[in-house]
């Protein structure tokens, strides 16, 4: 039956990237508006962005480069033969308002030599380009999200512009058909969009919310393949890990749950950071699984559970849901200095599989709103 199903989907993508270009019944609107380019920096950072919109609707050009590429995900060493946009896990986060358009290419070097300036940051981990690759943006309205439009093989690249219509965070990924969808998904193909209204985010009763910082926390299940000792397995690419792979993915039982792209990516010097009193926006993606976010020591003053932007957020949340092939937004202002933990909250995947960061707050203690009266110690009589 999966091969049919595969065969069927494989088959109505194909049918589609091979039908001939049609003239628009409306053409674009874009023509004449300013051009920005966006710089695409690595999660948990977010490009540089404001909150609210200056001017009227822009052009906002952005280009994500594929990197195939070997990527250590635990302590143990374990590899995973990784797809990726701009050569992590997971892509870039893309930043703009409603009603700008978003002119995004997609570029599938072979190799460092067949595109050396789009791919001056690959080094011994990437390996050639050896498959096909587009990306669907949930954020896009038709073309099954874009993923019809944008199938380059390698030495290809593709452009196309879309109108950000939806306010809100939106998952993208790389959907080239068949299997391939959810192979190259859970192999770290994704990433997000987030679209802010145009008069920044408001509460429920319209009231102006902002933050001094913002985090983009991408969630990812692997499925990395045993042997008969019970030690991960390594493979020279990703079609050589592609079979085995697979049979570890009909289980649903991902043999690692992390944040950007490994186990411990956002702890200890790679932790995220804060103030007392600082606002923080974290956005968080995923892209194949449901996830229940939370903030240990803290709280979602303000969530966005469904990613939607036109709806008033969730207040005072201890624990928020996110369900697959989504993401999501959440405002807390730190109001205590130290370590908190941010995780999800299935305690298996955060504790045993590595779906846990690390927020580290400075500043000074404030004993109403918490105060040790008495140490461990012996009990007293």
């Amino acid at each position: 039956m999966n091969r049919f199903v595969y065969a069927a989907m494989g088959v109505a993508l194909a049918s589609l990237l091979g039908a001939s270009p049609v003239t628009a019944d409306k053409p674009s609107k874009a023509k004449g508006l300013e051009r920005v380019k966006q710089e695409m920096v690595k999660p948990p950072l977010v490009p540089e962005h404001t909150q609210k919109a200056k001017g009227g609707p822009k052009i906002v050009e952005v280009r994500l480069i594929v990197e195939e590429r070997t990527i250590v995900i635990d302590p143990l060493g374990t590899t995973v033969n990784a797809l990726t946009f701009e050569g992590s896990v997971p892509g870039p986060l893309i930043v703009v308002h409603q009603d700008d358009y978003v002119e995004f290419t997609i570029v599938n070097p072979r190799n460092r030599k067949d595109n050396p300036k789009s791919t001056k940051g690959w080094d011994e981990s990437t390996t050639e380009n050896i498959m096909s690759h587009n990306i669907d943006l949930h954020a896009v309205t038709g073309a099954l999200g874009g993923a019809g439009l944008t199938l380059v093989n390698p030495g290809e690249e593709a452009t196309i512009r879309f109108k950000a219509t939806k306010p809100g965070v939106f998952v993208y990924h790389c959907a080239p058909g068949g299997a391939m969808i959810p192979y190259h998904v859970v192999t770290g193909m994704n990433g997000a969009i987030m679209v802010l209204p145009r008069n920044g985010l408001k509460d429920a009763k319209g009231k102006s919310l902002t933050y001094d910082k913002a985090y983009y926390v991408g969630e990812q299940d692997f499925y990395v393949p045993t042997g008969p000792d019970g030690k991960y397995l390594a493979y020279d690419s990703p079609a050589a890990a592609m079979s085995d792979m697979l049979e570890v993915m009909k289980t649903n039982e991902p043999s690692h749950v992390v944040f950007n792209g490994a186990v411990g990516a956002l702890t200890a010097e790679n932790s995220l950071t804060a103030k007392v009193g600082e606002t923080v926006l974290l956005i968080h993606s995923q892209a194949n699984r449901d996830t229940r976010p939370h903030l240990i020591g803290g709280h979602g003053d303000y969530v966005w559970q469904s990613g939607s932007f036109n709806d008033p957020p969730d207040t005072n949340l201890e624990t928020w849901f996110i369900p697959g092939g989504a993401a999501g937004a959440a405002l807390y202002t730190f109001q205590q200095p130290g370590l908190y933990v941010y995780l999800n909250h299935n305690l298996i995947d955060a504790v045993l599989k590595g779906a846990a960061a690390h927020v580290k707050v400075e500043g000074e203690w404030n004993n109403d709103l918490l105060e040790q009266i008495k140490k461990p110690g012996p009990i007293s009589e």
